[in-house]
């Protein structure tokens, strides 16, 4: 039996929004769910459950989704380094002030 889940409230929020923009960009193209569901090889139902922002469906299954419906584009790109401005500024942050080079004696290895 799997654990529970309890998301935070902004996580389900943000599934809800995502659910709803998905059924809205599946209507917009006039599409069944059955013919959404085909193409993200899942079932009917599990795209409903999708389409209210389900936290239990696997982030898998909408990226399917959104691939049947021509919208995977930028999913890969969320956690992109260019985009993550606070782990940007803490990578900076950890970089040390100088840096030594070691001396070197002078001589001439023999090769």
């Amino acid at each position: 039996m799997p654990t529970p889940h309890h998301p935070p409230a902004a996580v389900r929020r943000v599934l809800r929004k995502l659910g709803a923009d998905i059924h809205d960009a599946r209507r917009r193209r006039r599409l069944p769910m059955a013919v959404v569901a085909e193409r993200a090889f899942t079932s009917r139902s599990t795209l409903q459950r999708i389409e209210r922002g389900d936290t239990a469906v696997g982030i898998g299954i909408y990226a399917a989704v959104l691939h049947a419906l021509g919208l995977l584009g930028e999913l890969g790109d969320i956690a992109d380094i260019g985009r993550d401005l606070v782990g940007q500024s803490l990578a900076r942050a950890e970089l040390p002030k100088r840096t030594r080079t070691g001396r070197s004696s002078g001589k001439i290895a023999d090769g």
